[in-house]
């Protein structure tokens, strides 16, 4: 498989304070890539240099054999490369069917988002593209609810919806399941990635459920101190001792400066 996204030394800081550095990752074409690691290890960081809400201090990123370093989020977008954010990012009072359309006209026209949401209805195809989009994400029994009125995990499928308005090749998600009762997080993740795998999108998603990352991700990019200190299958990465223990917390470091799995009781 290709690369899509190609990532070489990339660095960033803010000041003093060095918030990612000697990053170095190949995503090929039509892989799912789960991001973990605690918070402050540079996974937002990393998402948002290569979705261009952050410009890198150093380094390059690379996608479909073109540099988009520090390229304006909009250009980036345009592109190919889409995001949906932790919190929904949606229009409150309009209907779910009238969120895809806004959202479509924004990735086709290039326009403003007011100008593009007020233009909502502007053609057949918009149209056409929503409602496919209400069958991918099994939304359309609220095609015509208020977005204001949604269930949180109706909210966070339109808002991923909408984010692959203009079919982007490559789609960053932030904590898809935040929010979302530990009932509903499996099946919604389905619902997300069929739809998703039905468009040909490649993924990378950050998550800090490890459950949903052992079973949604193809591979693991896990992040510490800003850099990647394990990549790759899930049963490699999460299992790597580094990962166990600044992460998952299932080692604990003894006195003696060993690694151990912490004790459970089963009183």
């Amino acid at each position: 498989m290709s690369a899509l996204l190609s990532v070489r030394d990339l660095q960033k800081t803010f000041g003093q304070v060095v918030a990612a550095r000697d990053i170095n990752v190949d995503v090929p074409v039509g892989q799912t890539v789960g991001i973990i690691g605690a918070n402050g290890a540079g996974k937002t960081t990393f998402v948002n240099m290569i979705t261009g809400h952050l410009k890198p201090s150093g380094g390059a990123i690379i996608f479909e054999g073109g540099a988009i370093t520090g390229l304006p989020s909009r250009k980036i977008m345009r592109l190919g490369v889409a995001r949906s954010f932790q919190v929904a990012q949606l229009f409150p009072t309009y209907t779910v069917f009238e969120n895809l359309c806004a959202a479509i006209a924004i990735a086709h026209s290039g326009t403003s988002v007011f100008s593009a949401a007020v233009a909502r209805f502007v053609s057949d195809r918009t149209k056409g593209e929503a409602e496919t989009a209400l069958a991918h994400f099994q939304i359309a029994p609220y095609r015509d609810a208020l977005a204001s009125t949604l269930p949180q995990g109706m909210r966070k499928l339109l808002d991923i919806a909408m984010a692959t308005a203009g079919n982007p090749r490559l789609l960053l998600l932030d904590e898809p399941t935040s929010g979302i009762s530990l009932e509903e997080k499996f099946d919604l993740m389905e619902v997300i990635m069929a739809a998703l795998k039905a468009r040909g999108t490649t993924v990378l998603f950050v998550e800090h459920d490890m459950e949903i990352v052992r079973r949604f991700a193809d591979r693991v990019l896990a992040f510490y101190d800003g850099t990647v200190i394990a990549d790759g299958p899930p049963t490699v990465a999460l299992d790597d001792p580094r990962v166990a223990e600044f992460i998952t917390g299932t080692l604990i470091r003894a006195k003696d400066g060993t690694l151990k799995a912490p004790t459970v009781s089963h009183a």
